[in-house]
């Protein structure tokens, strides 16, 4: 199909394949899981890494598995609290294993990968909860099993849904006056549940994320448009004097994605509360691209991994 804006050509195809009824978002919740899983099946080089998983009670929000993934060398300079995307409903830590293991390799980081709770059956705020508790824990869960880690830097990250949690722990962590958090590294984040805006209307459909499939997964992530009004459910309605206190950010969106316009106004207000920002638009590329195996090796992906590698490890 011609479209409005050239593509790399591994995104084209993946846009394409995705594009096929049913769609993703048409499906029921369980069957979607297991296409993005078989997607993500896709073979794709993983850097080597040591990895350990424990179940976490995290009180009345139930338990969840907690994966680590660390450095071969057990040298480690950083912590990394990853929460994944996939629109609340999908997403597993095999969905984004290559992901975070090259964060892992990269700048010498623990990675803390929950899996907690997907929609529809564990609604708005279970899941930011279950992710909260764990980072109000950090310190004890390191003593408990990685003393090595006390005391490094903290990075909490995410991407697309869970760049929207992660900016719910910031947002948490500073009401509830919780662990420090030293960067906030978000691709392509959820910030608003609103669909008119410049990029939803551009890249409606045909472009992987639908802007009909963004409408279903909000209704399965949130009972109400209370929850959805919720600065935890849409940080971009949060007061700047209230975002004041956010450590420096990075935000990467990709060029055809719905949510780019909402990632970029999301900087743009950080800004303004005179937040230090780095925020990257990269060119030819859709939602999901530094997730996807199938785009790995793409420009697109390869940038932003670049970049924001290189920004974990700033000392700065």
């Amino acid at each position: 199909m011609k479209r409005c804006v050239p593509l790399e050509p591994a995104a084209e195809f993946v846009c394409n394949k995705s594009s096929v009824p049913p769609l993703i978002f048409q499906m029921p919740p369980e069957q979607g899981r297991r296409a993005l899983e078989e997607m993500q099946d896709t073979s794709v080089y993983k850097y080597p890494a040591d990895i350990s998983s424990v179940c976490v009670n995290t009180g009345i929000w139930g338990s969840i598995p907690v994966y680590f993934i660390g450095p071969r060398d057990g040298k480690i300079r950083n912590i990394i609290f990853y929460i994944h995307g996939a629109g609340w409903v999908f997403g597993s830590f095999h969905t984004h294993e290559k992901l975070v293991r090259e964060l892992s390799a990269r700048t010498d980081s623990l990675v803390v990968f929950p899996e907690y709770s997907r929609s529809p059956e564990a609604k708005y705020p279970t899941a930011i909860e279950q992710c909260y508790f764990l980072l109000s824990h950090i310190w004890e869960i390191m003593g408990n099993c990685f003393p090595m880690a006390i005391g490094a830097p903290l990075t909490v990250a995410g991407d697309s849904a869970g760049g929207n949690m992660a900016i719910a722990m910031a947002l948490m962590s500073s009401m509830r006056r919780g662990p420090c958090i030293h960067k906030l590294l978000l691709y392509y984040p959820v910030t608003n549940a609103c669909f008119d805006t410049p990029s939803y209307r551009q890249f409606a459909a045909d472009y992987y994320l639908y802007r009909e499939g963004m409408k279903w997964f909000w209704r399965q992530y949130t009972a109400s448009m209370e929850d959805r009004n919720q600065i935890t459910a849409s940080p971009l309605r949060t007061d700047i004097d209230c975002l004041k206190c956010f450590p420096p950010t990075m935000i990467i969106n990709g060029q055809a994605d719905v949510l780019r316009s909402e990632g970029e106004a999301f900087g743009e207000r950080l800004r303004c509360a005179g937040v230090e920002v780095t925020a990257l638009r990269i060119q030819g590329t859709i939602h999901d691209f530094v997730m996807l195996n199938a785009l790995d090796q793409t420009n697109a992906c390869r940038t932003a991994m670049d970049a924001s590698t290189e920004w974990v490890n700033r000392l700065k």
